[in-house]
């Protein structure tokens, strides 16, 4: 069937005068005359049945109906180049789209992508960050690494580790600048993640304790964004170690109660049920689930060590 799309020398023409509000100036981009930007125009609005521009001697200006249409036509065109270009730069290869959670992306999973492209140089993987599941059918995405119990609806689920989270904050808040027990710790000032609300509750609760105040403090979505305001000795916070290697190495976060806490959530590699057969996808999700066991490996020989 024939899709109902206009011609792309209309949109290009529509885009480039809704967002100069003047067919002039697009005309001029395009190295366009202004009757062939008018006329293109006017075939859209001939094909469309909607008036996209009010015309008058000081001009042209947007219709409700256009502005709406102008935006969506600007989103669409660049999706179109950008997925143009990558077609071009690629020469062959394959690109990867994933999106990813946002500290996982930034500290565990870019420093080793070197290895991944080193094996396969062929493979570009490409991240954008995203914190909540989606719809993998409305989105570009060819995989997620996500935090959660590893339910997606239409997704297979491969587990790479597990999230265990423990009490950090800058030294200078501590009490001697030495670790304190768990009783001491709910005096200090707790610090929120916006994604895990109930994550303190959880820790204390582990901890065999009830605390008033542990749904309180100011929220930060990102762990990164929590690791920022414990340095900067505004709490206490509930992180993963291994988000925060580097902070702890230098001694800016300390571990104020040695006591992890972990519940059902895992970070996860999710693969659409379309796609799983994929080649590329196949040899990114063997590599990922290979490192992340060799570090979980190391991560617990590393803490069995005196």
């Amino acid at each position: 069937m024939r899709r109902k799309i206009p011609s792309t020398a209309a949109l290009i023409s529509f885009e480039a005068a809704a967002r100069h509000e003047s067919f002039t100036k697009a005309a001029a981009e395009l190295s366009l005359t202004q009757g062939a930007v008018c006329r293109q125009i006017a075939a859209l609005e001939a094909f469309l049945n909607v008036e996209l521009f009010r015309r008058s001697r000081r001009g042209v200006k947007l219709t409700e109906a256009g502005l709406s249409y102008a935006r969506q036509v600007a989103i669409q065109l660049d999706a179109v180049e950008r997925d143009t270009l990558s077609v071009m730069g690629q020469q062959g290869a394959v690109a990867l789209e994933l999106a990813v959670v946002p500290t996982f992306g930034t500290r565990w999973l870019l420093p080793r992508l070197k290895a991944f492209q080193h094996l396969h140089p062929q493979i570009t993987v490409n991240l954008t960050n995203r914190t909540r599941p989606f719809l993998f059918a409305d989105t570009p995405f060819d995989a997620a690494i996500y935090c959660g119990d590893g339910e997606w609806p239409g997704a297979h689920a491969y587990r790479l580790m597990s999230e265990q989270v423990v009490p950090v904050c800058s030294p200078a808040l501590l009490p001697g600048n030495a670790p304190v027990d768990a009783t001491c710790l709910a005096t200090l000032p707790l610090l929120q993640q916006t994604t895990r609300p109930y994550a303190w509750r959880h820790w204390f609760n582990a901890a065999g304790l009830q605390v008033a105040r542990d749904l309180t403090g100011p929220r930060y979505e990102l762990f990164s964004m929590l690791a920022q305001a414990a340095i900067h000795q505004m709490g206490v916070a509930l992180i993963p170690p291994f988000l925060i290697e580097q902070e702890l190495g230098r001694g800016e976060l300390v571990i104020a109660v040695p006591q992890a806490f972990s519940d059902n959530r895992a970070y996860h590699l999710m693969i659409p049920e379309r796609k799983v057969e994929s080649a590329s996808l196949k040899a990114f999700r063997d590599w990922l689930w290979q490192t992340a066991r060799n570090y979980a490996t190391c991560a617990t020989e590393n803490l069995a060590q005196p």
